[in-house]
């Protein structure tokens, strides 16, 4: 279609950067929009070099330029343009070709609002959900160009950060790491570093110096980059990491001290009399607390006559990591807490039936597996027959009643604010508590400590916190009063300022949310780009 006025004024609307050009005609090939066009003759440019206007032409040829669609068809600019003599003496640039704005760039073939627009998908979506879209848009791209295009893009202008936060986030989960920076003001992502050790923390810092305060977990390669690369820096400890680490320390003596809750409402059963039965006679957890007790038992037998670690482990066949943590179990009970009742069975929902069965002098496996098949549970009679001849060994015959609530049932009760748990959870935490004086002691230090972190009280209530719990026997939470003067100052900055890691955890989402947009397999530097822009 030759150029006209109606020609003219619909490409003038449509495609208002032509006007710097001479448009000759618009013709429709293979469903795109092909224009031919060329640069006014006459026109002096500066050379990009040296900046004299030069107008020497030196020869033309056609440039091929995508642009963005009009009408649902892909356009194509064929657009002729000139290359120049540059003729100032001192310039060693000899020839340039002319570009023309919002159509040309020097070695582009897309026009920059093309240019703009693959960019913001790439940043968006990255290469294959990029070039899904982008073909509904009529732009045809490949995945790998939408790429680079994206690497191309300059990062963000960098700016002065007073509070940094730090946290680590999976490449690669269990295998490769990285680091988030986020700026604690604006809570915008200051860069990705490789690893989560300490070097490329403190390379970062050392380079962008005006850091005043550090928010971070217990990490100690954070803890020591960030004294290397910022000498003068606050570093505060994240008081969600507190809570959490206190939670982890937690769970271990209620699971010392849970057998208080089950020993209340069930006869004890001695631990000879276990470690004696056959293993056909034992749960998968009775068979784990019989070795620990006898693993146990001889290494500490062995270690009270002077033998090391490792003589220790060679005679016994063990790891010498497994040694060292049997020795340093000062009683079985420690090295139990993982091991009795922590393993949910299909059979728990149905004890108190079982019990009662047994109590009234059932004990046919084939007969009680008929009659739990009735009340709708299919377990296997190898199942059942295990369970019944563990009660029948012991001599224990259970009675009918509700099971204690499991360890971390405990640990939730005890670690969620009173007004968090509906009447019964109360009551049964409650009777806990008064059964067992080691919970009631431990649910005690938690809401001291839960009122230390809430309302920022200070470092000298949570020494005198630590004092307290050291003096009751507590072991687990004893090693996390000790810990914390290991990273006392951050730690007493924590419970103090008012700056926490939490930008940090939702830059990290953003992060993994980045990552797995790109199903796992993107590496740091494009992952890095693509969280930097978004």
């Amino acid at each position: 279609m030759p150029s006209s006025p109606l020609c003219d004024g619909l490409l003038g609307v449509l495609l208002p950067y032509l006007d710097a050009v001479v448009v000759e005609h618009v013709e429709v090939v293979d469903g795109s929009i092909r224009i031919s066009a060329r640069t006014r003759d006459g026109a002096c440019l500066p050379c990009p070099s040296c900046g004299v206007p030069c107008g020497r032409v030196h020869s033309r040829y056609v440039r091929h330029i995508a642009d963005a669609a009009v009408g649902g068809r892909p356009v194509v600019i064929d657009l002729s343009v000139r290359r120049l003599f540059c003729d100032a003496a001192s310039c060693s640039r000899r020839t340039f070709v002319e570009q023309v704005a919002g159509v040309s760039i020097r070695y582009g073939r897309y026009t920059p609002l093309l240019l703009g627009m693959l960019q913001a998908v790439g940043v968006a979506l990255a290469g294959r959900a990029g070039v899904r879209l982008l073909m509904v848009l009529h732009a045809l791209v490949s995945r790998v160009t939408l790429l680079s295009l994206v690497m191309k893009l300059p990062d963000p202008a960098p700016v002065a950060c007073r509070v940094l936060g730090v946290d680590d986030f999976a490449l690669r989960r269990g295998h490769v790491y990285g680091t988030v920076l986020v700026d604690g003001d604006t809570h915008r992502v200051l860069d990705l570093l490789p690893g989560r050790d300490g070097d490329p923390l403190a390379s970062w810092l050392s380079a962008h110096p005006g850091v005043k305060v550090i928010c971070r977990d217990r990490a100690g390669a954070y803890d020591e980059g960030g004294h290397r690369g910022a000498p003068k820096a606050q570093h505060v400890a994240d008081r969600w990491h507190l809570w959490h680490n206190l939670g982890q320390h937690v769970e271990k003596d209620v699971a010392a001290h849970r057998g208080c809750l089950r020993r209340a409402q069930a006869a004890p059963v001695d631990p000879a009399a276990i470690e004696s039965l056959p293993p056909q006679a034992l749960s998968a957890q009775g068979v784990l607390e019989a070795r620990t007790r006898r693993r146990w038992r001889e290494i500490h037998q062995l270690s009270d006559r002077g033998w090391a670690v490792s003589e220790i482990a060679r005679e016994l066949h063990l790891g010498r990591n497994t040694v060292r943590r049997f020795v340093q179990a000062g009683r079985v009970d420690d090295l139990l807490a993982h091991v009795a009742g922590q393993r949910p069975s299909v059979l728990d929902p149905w004890r108190e039936f079982l019990h009662q069965r047994w109590a009234e002098g059932c004990r046919s496996a084939t007969v009680l597996r008929r009659e739990l098949a009735d009340r709708g549970l299919d377990c296997s009679i190898r199942l059942l027959s295990r369970y019944l001849r563990t009660m029948q060994a012991t001599g224990a015959i259970p009675t009918p009643g509700p099971e204690p609530p499991t360890t971390r049932t405990l640990v939730r009760w005890l670690m969620s604010p009173p007004d968090k748990l509906d009447e019964d959870q109360q009551r049964q935490l409650k009777a806990a508590r008064q059964t067992c004086p080691h919970l009631d002691a431990l649910y005690s230090h938690i809401r001291s400590f839960a009122r230390i972190l809430t309302n920022r009280q200070g470092a000298t209530k949570l020494r005198d916190w630590a004092f307290a719990v050291r003096a009751d026997d507590l072991p687990a939470l004893k090693t996390f009063a000790t810990g914390l003067d290991k990273d006392w100052s951050a730690i007493a900055a924590g419970v103090t300022l008012p700056w926490s890691s939490g930008m940090v955890e939702g830059s990290v989402n953003k992060v993994k949310m980045v990552k797995r947009q790109m199903y796992g397999r993107a590496g740091l530097p494009l992952l890095r780009k693509r969280v930097l822009l978004l």
